[in-house]
């Protein structure tokens, strides 16, 4: 059966001025979200998911995909990405985690931006109107510092004791003003091989 949706919603932050300064390019960050019922709810402990994770996952995974891309202008826009999870208070956390951590439910968000890099992500369990913290990072380079940023939002009504808040999330665009170079500057400066970190 699939996900039963209680609601949806898009949330859309444009940052235009940063440390009071104008930024050359406004940030635009976007999260999708979708609060539905745990499908585990009132189960007691259930050894095997794979049965709604198969029924739930791609069904949200194409339908917050499309939200965000219809938000963002297309898959080409979004140059940061990553996805969240809340269960409420009578859910597990593997629950979330069951539904953002498969393939049926990130492939469909990671082929449509055209990603190289995993998909950032939490996963954590609180009441209604926890704070929900989505991790980004660059989609194509996991060293970019630029594009390490952090969505954060709440839902007054969610998640529900029984629910769970599934979320992905986007950046057009890195923080205003970086000035903290990238993961590969740090490498060359502590005399470690770029291409082969472990390296000395």
């Amino acid at each position: 059966m699939p996900a039963e949706i209680r609601k949806t919603l898009l949330h859309v932050e444009n940052t235009l001025i940063e440390g009071g300064k104008v930024a050359e390019q406004p940030l635009k960050m976007i999260a999708a979200i979708a609060v539905i019922r745990n499908p585990w709810a009132g189960r007691g402990f259930v050894d095997d998911l794979k049965p709604e994770i198969q029924d739930c996952a791609p069904g949200l995974g194409s339908l917050l995909t499309d939200m965000v891309l219809e938000a963002a202008g297309g898959g080409d826009m979004v140059e940061g990405y990553g996805k969240a999870a809340i269960v409420g208070v009578n859910g597990e956390i593997e629950h979330g985690s069951a539904l953002i951590h498969t393939l049926r439910f990130g492939n469909f968000y990671r082929e449509a931006v055209s990603a190289k890099s995993y998909l950032a992500f939490t996963n954590t369990r609180g009441p209604a109107n926890a704070a929900m913290q989505i991790p980004l990072m660059d989609k194509n380079d996991g060293g970019r510092r630029s594009h390490y940023l952090t969505i954060q939002l709440q839902v007054a009504d969610a998640p529900a004791p029984d629910e769970i808040m599934i979320a992905l999330g986007a950046s057009i665009g890195g923080r205003p003003h970086h000035r903290i170079g990238d993961r590969y500057q740090d490498l060359k400066e502590l005399g470690h091989d770029v291409d082969n970190p472990a390296s000395v």
